[in-house]
């Protein structure tokens, strides 16, 4: 009798820690809930299923009833519940006593709540690097799934991959799935018998083989289109009964179900990839465009596309300095806690460290990190989430760690770029001060409220850019595609906001200018403000743990006054950091001096830059002469004292200028692709204080601007 052909499915189900109540609401409704519901209803296809950490929490928590389902299913042998980073971190980014905690945490969690422990891991983005199988093996875990075209960049054949294969790592090894791409596309975006007659034609050319695919959930419901698509209009229910109807030449496994009857084809040694998508993802936009103009000239030559791969997940963090900045912090954190001295004697002590450690795994998941059509480094509320936890565990940390709680600066490579930062840290808050970018500060965290005040974004070009422009106007298919071939506008006229910043979104940024620039200028990115003293690199003269002294020296030529050469200008900056009542103060005071009085008239402007995130919410606001306004304000308030709110942060900032003329404001927009289309986001305000100094007649100025920051 010939040996049937099997099919593995991995199903995997995340949401990212700091999501919405009702995103998670609406996902559970429309996907997690009637996929279990089409399940039960097919006793004979069996699975694997995998939930991250904080989607299973959330079950736990608001549908405990889902969890009993699950584990009737599990304990019924349709299910194998599959293990992997607790809160979903791209594992190859984390320490590897972080590695080790994050799957053993996961593993635990299933085996309390399910009564089994998993064999397998689900790698987060299906990011691999060759040094996985040892931090895989030494969690005990015994498998993962990857893409095909893993396999396909090592070297392998089409026809190779319809088994399972053994990865080693200094003599530690797992066993890998390589997962089918065309599966990914064709379930649930193909017709069913196309399905079926892949299998087929596959279980005729390799018998006793496997065809394995892992996806997500969400495809089953939440992506756009796709709950009328999978739920009511039968298509989900139509796959299982094919798969039913076809069981005398295809078994349904679980994973590990397949492996614990069969031996490895070989040695899979795969390079460090990810799936086709998100490695496009990870090249700058322009290579980006250029790749995807490759991958269109050879879509028919299957055998030139698997030579053909992006770049490295690592990538994001040279394409997003957000993202590398708050990779950089986490690492920190993480070695911050693990130098914290163990207080067995103390157990109030130490739960704070559990609890620090617990915020640092939360900070590690992937989400904020990263973007493509999925990612959120582009979602203000997802990359605040892992940056309050941060705040949290490492206050924890200095607080038990003696002689921590000293004010202190330290000069080092805070974000690894190849230059020195100054870190300023206190009771209150920390600050990162970067002298290679204007010196500005790149990050200001008000440890009271847990809340990171600048936390903005730079404007860039994005490859789908392109795609939004050539669709504005037209109407959006009614078909069902797979999520990366589709183009959707959540609001009309987005390709207006399409504004490309020119420097990092940091504060206290010295704009020098033309006096005619007005307001509107500012918020078109239209200012031609002097370069060197905006951007380039400053020299640090002094610090000390409560303040800086910073200076450049350049000539000072304005676009547009038809000056050949400048007038020799030094700009100094003074930075101080003290306690204030109920919080903090961070000033800058800034001095020009010229060599000889310049010729023409300047203004002088110092920029601030704060998202206090939702932007239309009633408990956050500028607070004006005229009343409140919302944070999407954009236009000109008078000085020299500027009020912010945020109810739900807890949190007041007042800028003071003195003898400033006015405050410029204008919101910090970005228009970025998600699972719903393109969408308008807000990351912030700039707020420029404008001054006009009479330099005629003097050859130094000087003026200073402050942050009042107070918890309520």
């Amino acid at each position: 009798m010939p040996q049937k052909f099997h099919l593995t499915l991995l199903i995997h189900a995340h949401q990212p820690c700091g999501n919405f109540e009702h995103v998670l609401e609406k996902a559970y409704d429309s996907s997690y809930l009637p996929f279990i519901e089409h399940l039960e209803g097919h006793p004979r296809v069996r699975l694997g299923l995998h939930y991250s950490g904080p989607l299973l929490t959330w079950i736990e928590k608001h549908r405990p009833q889902y969890f009993a389902r699950i584990k009737k299913l599990v304990q019924g042998g349709q299910v194998e519940l599959i293990g992997g980073g607790f809160y979903e971190p791209i594992l190859v980014s984390i320490p590897s006593e972080d590695q080790h905690e994050q799957i053993t945490r996961l593993a635990a969690y299933l085996e309390k709540h399910f009564g089994r422990l998993p064999s397998g891991a689900w790698l987060a983005e299906r990011v691999w690097e060759p040094q996985l199988p040892t931090a895989l093996a030494t969690a005990n875990v015994a498998y993962t799934l990857v893409d095909d075209m893993h396999f396909l960049s090592a070297g392998f054949e089409p026809e190779e991959l319809f088994g399972a294969y053994i990865a080693e790592d200094r003599g530690k090894t797992v066993w890998l799935y390589p997962g089918q791409k065309v599966l990914r596309y064709l379930i649930p975006f193909g017709k069913v018998e196309d399905v079926i007659a892949y299998l087929r034609d596959a279980a005729s050319l390799h018998p006793g083989g496997v065809a394995a695919m892992g996806d997500d959930m969400e495809k089953f419901g939440v992506w756009p289109g796709t709950h009328e698509h999978c739920y009511k209009d039968g298509w989900l229910s139509d796959f299982f009964t094919a798969l039913e109807e076809n069981a005398d030449w295809l078994a349904v496994s679980t994973p590990g179900e397949y492996l614990e009857t069969r031996a490895p084809l070989g040695r899979a040694d795969l390079p460090t990839a990810s799936y086709t998508e998100m490695m496009e993802w990870a090249l700058p936009t322009r290579v980006r465009q250029r790749y995807h103009e490759v991958l269109k000239e050879f879509s028919a030559r299957p055998e030139i596309l698997s030579f053909l791969r992006g770049g490295s997940w690592r990538g994001f963090f040279r394409k997003y300095p957000e993202s590398n900045l708050l990779h950089k912090k986490m690492l920190r954190v993480s070695a911050r806690i693990a130098a914290a001295p163990a207080r067995h004697d103390d157990r109030k002590a130490a739960d704070e460290l559990l609890q620090a450690r617990d915020l640092l795994m939360r900070a590690q998941c992937n989400d904020a990190y990263w973007h493509g059509i999925f990612g959120g480094i582009y979602a203000p509320h997802l990359r605040t989430d892992p940056w309050r936890n941060l705040i949290r565990a490492e206050a924890i940390a200095d607080r038990q760690t003696p002689g921590a709680l000293v004010a202190r600066v330290e000069l080092l490579d805070y974000d690894a770029d190849g230059t020195n930062e100054l870190l300023f840290t206190s009771l209150e808050a920390q600050a990162l001060l970067k002298p290679s970018d204007g010196g500005t500060i790149a990050a200001l965290d008000f440890r009271p409220a847990a809340a990171t005040l600048v936390n903005s974004i730079l404007r860039r070009p994005e490859a789908y850019h392109t795609r939004l422009r050539e669709a504005a106007g037209k109407p959006a298919t009614g078909a069902v595609a797979s999520i990366h071939e589709q183009t959707r506008v959540k609001e009309p006229g987005l390709e207006r906001f399409l504004r490309y910043d020119r420097w990092p979104r940091h504060a206290f940024r010295v704009m020098i200018f033309d006096p005619a620039r007005t307001h509107a200028d500012y918020e078109a990115l239209e200012l031609r403000e002097a370069v060197g003293f905006a951007g380039g690199a400053f020299t640090v003269k002094s610090s000390a743990p409560y303040e800086a002294e910073l200076f450049r020296t350049d000539s000072l030529t304005l676009q547009g006054q038809n000056q050949s050469a400048g007038a020799k200008l030094l700009l100094v900056k003074q930075f101080s950091f003290s306690p204030a009542p109920h919080g903090f103060e961070a000033a800058c005071e800034v001095i020009l001096k010229f060599k000889e009085t310049p010729e023409k008239p300047l203004a002088v402007g110092i920029e601030s830059v704060i998202n206090l995130l939702a932007p239309a919410e009633p408990d956050r606001f500028f607070e004006t002469p005229a009343g409140r306004h919302h944070l999407r304000f954009s236009g000109s308030l008078p000085g020299p004292i500027l009020r912010m709110e945020d109810g739900w942060q807890r949190v007041r900032v007042a800028l003071h200028a003195p003898l400033v003329e006015e405050f410029w404001v204008a919101p910090i927009e970005t228009v970025s692709e998600s699972e719903e289309g393109f969408e308008r986001v807000y990351q912030g305000s700039q707020i420029l204080a404008v001054w006009r100094p009479a330099l005629s007649t003097q050859k130094t100025w000087a003026t200073r601007l402050v942050w009042r920051i107070e918890a309520f």
